[in-house]
């Protein structure tokens, strides 16, 4: 699988460097978010949308969980949830729970969230972020749990499953303490390559600095001829500046077949990479090894802009997922929240214009 993915590096960079269709400003393609554009749910949390179109609608895997349990709870109580729409940006109605509780024994056993879905080859895939521990929900972060993140992929014929899952991690922490992701492993994000591999981007947190937090926090990179895996890690930070503890985090990757390049959009913490604060922020990349900001990094802060011109100013603008349609993305997904105090959080759906209406 290395060998099929250096052959990728050379084989390609000439031509993709010399097109650069990508380089209009992501910004411009947001669009005013429609009332039905908003999800929540009665009763729960939400986190996270990820989408994908089969069989004429739209299916949407999230995260939820109780909200009488605090934001903290995340951690401990998170399950993947199922809601379909007629349209890509909603109305979106709950079906099911896709990926529950199965049981403290297992390492996903207690806990499932931030889910990106894909379809390779007919078949659902399902990637998230698993972990057990000791079942507490707390009012600050559960290290136990936090600290036993770790990635999984589930997979199904249909969205409705069932849904096959592992009795062990797709990427598990490192057995070298020193390694950048010797503590813990989430937040997958995943393409399929040029070449018919599947690149997987995913966050890593060290044991360089002090338990239980660690660090720093960092991307990571993995390679594999399958989507289930095995994945070969590639151990370069990406989305990363040597000496911050935690820039970046919340990939979505993907090849754009327009510009010949490897995109990812990430949350930017603190504007390291956009230069205007808490923000969403474009990367590029000729080979899905080595990553920089685009030529017009900034992609979103934390706002939206309703159909009737109020700007919704918000705390959190997170967990960014593209739903694409005929290879142009259609709608960005996002998580958000509106205060520090963290009472509530819902996902809303960035309509985006069609690449070729900008100028």
């Amino acid at each position: 699988m290395v060998f099929l993915f250096v052959g990728l590096l050379v084989s390609c960079k000439s031509t993709r460097e010399e097109r650069t269709d990508f380089t209009k400003d992501f910004s411009d393609l947001i669009q005013p978010v429609p009332q039905h554009a908003i999800f929540s749910q009665e009763g729960y949390f939400v986190w996270g949308a990820s989408v994908v179109k089969h069989a004429g609608q739209y299916h949407m895997y999230y995260s939820r969980w109780p909200l009488d349990s605090g934001f903290s709870a995340w951690v401990t109580d998170s399950e993947i949830a199922h809601a379909v729409a007629d349209h890509a940006t909603g109305p979106y109605h709950f079906v099911d729970v896709a990926l529950p509780a199965r049981g403290s024994s297992y390492w996903d056993g207690l806990c499932t969230h931030n889910p990106t879905i894909h379809q390779f080859d007919g078949k659902l895939y399902l990637y998230y972020m698993g972990n057990t521990g000791d079942g507490r929900a707390t009012r600050n972060l559960n290290f136990i749990h936090r600290n036993n993140q770790r990635i999984g992929v589930a997979w199904a014929e249909q969205p409705e499953g069932p849904w096959t899952r592992m009795d062990h991690p797709l990427i598990d922490v490192s057995d070298d303490s020193t390694a950048y992701d010797a503590l813990m492993t989430s937040n997958p994000s995943v393409t399929q390559m040029e070449n018919g591999n599947f690149l997987l981007i995913y966050k890593a947190v060290a044991k360089h600095a002090a338990l239980p937090f660690g660090g720093p926090v960092t991307h990571l990179v993995a390679v594999s001829d399958r989507p289930a895996g095995p994945f070969v890690k590639q151990n370069n930070p990406v989305f990363y500046q040597e000496g911050l503890h935690f820039p970046a985090e919340d990939p979505y990757i993907w090849w754009d077949k327009s510009s010949g390049r490897y995109m990812a959009i990430v949350k930017d913490n603190e504007g390291t990479f956009t230069n205007k604060g808490k923000s969403l922020a474009l990367f590029t990349s000729l080979n899905g090894l080595d990553w920089e900001p685009a030529e017009n990094p900034f992609v979103s802060g934390i706002s939206y802009t309703k159909e009737d011109g109020t700007v919704v100013r918000l705390h959190s603008l997170e967990r960014p997922q593209l739903l694409f349609e005929n290879d142009q993305p259609v709608v960005l997904f996002c998580a958000a929240d509106t205060s520090q105090e963290r009472l509530y959080s819902f996902n809303v759906h960035l309509p985006l214009a069609d690449f070729s209406s900008v100028k």
